[in-house]
């Protein structure tokens, strides 16, 4: 009765078995429309060609040697996706419960913290592309703390501009009413140059 329950139940323990494996990513093909994933799950067993789902909306390339979850419809090695990739060599570490984070092996992240967001470019460039307007709304400040600022079209400000703020500097406006309403000496020089204003802007 033993082996009877053995020889039945046998197959279908094994196919539960193999459900659920886990294994480490060999080699990514990312040009398709699903990307696929070869995958060693066991010493002698790499699978190729292992649809990686994601959600939609995200993307990612994983490394070699990323660590994959795969999944085995009715436990049938031939025929599995994977569901996860992690990798644990570039994770980020030390979030604090409620926080997200998006990163990559390079040090490039954009953190959720709980203070605000805050994005890491690892020392390379960020671009925006192709929008015809870029809108920020801050309630208080827009701070750019950079040697230089290089705008390569027209400036338009609804307000006054402030130079040298830090040292109590002035506005274009209050600048123009001086040179609007600004008096030369003449010197008794008919055609000559005149003095310097008497108004310094």
């Amino acid at each position: 009765m033993e082996r009877l329950v053995q020889r039945m139940v046998g197959p279908l323990a094994r196919r539960i078995g193999n459900l659920v494996a886990r294994g480490g990513v060999l080699l990514v093909t990312s040009g398709s429309k699903m990307q696929s994933l070869q995958v060693s799950l066991l010493a002698d067993e790499p699978k190729d060609n292992i649809e990686h789902f994601e959600p939609y909306g995200y993307t990612a390339c994983p490394q070699q040697g990323a660590e994959a979850l795969a999944l085995f419809m009715q436990g049938e090695r031939s025929h599995g996706v994977v569901i996860a990739v992690a990798d644990r060599r570039y994770r980020m570490k030390g979030l604090k419960a409620g926080e997200v984070a998006l990163y990559d092996d390079q040090g490039q992240s954009v953190y959720l913290t709980r203070a605000g967001i805050v994005i890491n470019g690892a020392g390379k460039p960020l671009t925006v592309n192709n929008t015809p307007t870029v809108t920020v709304n801050a309630s208080a400040t827009i701070e750019l703390k950079t040697p230089l600022l290089h705008v390569g079209g027209m400036i338009k400000a609804d307000g006054d501009i402030i130079d040298n703020a830090g040292a109590g500097g002035k506005s274009m406006a209050s600048t123009r009413q001086v040179y609007n309403a600004h008096t030369h000496n003449e010197n008794n020089n008919a055609g000559g140059p005149t003095s310097t204003p008497n108004q310094g802007m």
